[in-house]
Order: C-alpha cells, then sequence, then structure tokens
C-alpha cells in the first residue's frame, strides 16, 4: 500500500440503546458514494494512484475482484481496496446491486486507469 494507510483498523462499532452505529472515517479526506450496478453489468477492470477505497455491499451480492481474487460479495460485506490495486465489480444477479464506496484520499475520476472496460471508454 503507497501512502494510504487501512483505515479498517480505526472503523467500530458503537452500541446505542437504540441499536448501533459503525464509524467508518473520522476527519479524513473522503469521498462517499452508493454505486448501482445493474444486472448483467460490470464496471471497468481498473486501478487509480491516488485514492484507496472501502466498499460495503448493501442489499444484493456483488461480483468483486481485487487484485487476483474474485469473489461474491455478500449484503454487509465490506471490501478494501489499497490504493493502486486492480479492482472491479459486477453484478451477476437479477436485481440491481447498491455498494456504498468510501474513498479515502484526494478523489479525482481521471486517476481512473481502465485495464478492460466494456463500454469502450
Amino acid at each position: 500500500m503507497t501512502g494510504i494507510e487501512d483505515p479498517r483498523a480505526a472503523t467500530f462499532v458503537s452500541e446505542r440503546p437504540w441499536g448501533s452505529f459503525q464509524q467508518l472515517t473520522l476527519n479524513e479526506p473522503t469521498t462517499v458514494k452508493i454505486i448501482t450496478v445493474d444486472p448483467g453489468h460490470r464496471l471497468s477492470l481498473q486501478t487509480h494512484q491516488h485514492r484507496a477505497e472501502l466498499w460495503q455491499v448493501l442489499d444484493v451480492p456483488i461480483d468483486v475482484t481485487v487484485g487476483e481474487e474474485t469473489w461474491s460479495a455478500a449484503p454487509g460485506e465490506q471490501v478494501w481496496v489499497a490504493q493502486g490495486a486492480v479492482h472491479r465489480m459486477a453484478n451477476s444477479g437479477e436485481r440491481p446491486g447498491r455498494v456504498l464506496e468510501v474513498g479515502y484520499g484526494h478523489f479525482d475520476e481521471d486517476d481512473i486507469v481502465r485495464l478492460e472496460d466494456d463500454y469502450s471508454r
């Protein structure tokens, strides 16, 4: 990993009378997105040098690739994408799937290096 330390070490769950909350970041430069992947589609196989990402699968299993590993991440599962790692998410299911993405570091769409792309971008 280069530059960005894995923030999962600082992630914690706090129990409350009404339930709990999970803190994913505190006072760090972050970008937060909810990504929806339609059935039968996938994002480009990509890298970027200026940020790391933490993905939390929200509603349906999402096929993820990080480095040399590919697996189906279950709802609730967290996936760490280190800065510079090759990665992709896809949806082989029948319903749209959402992923909460927290990007740690400088965010710039121009930083994406696409290694494979179904949409010829």
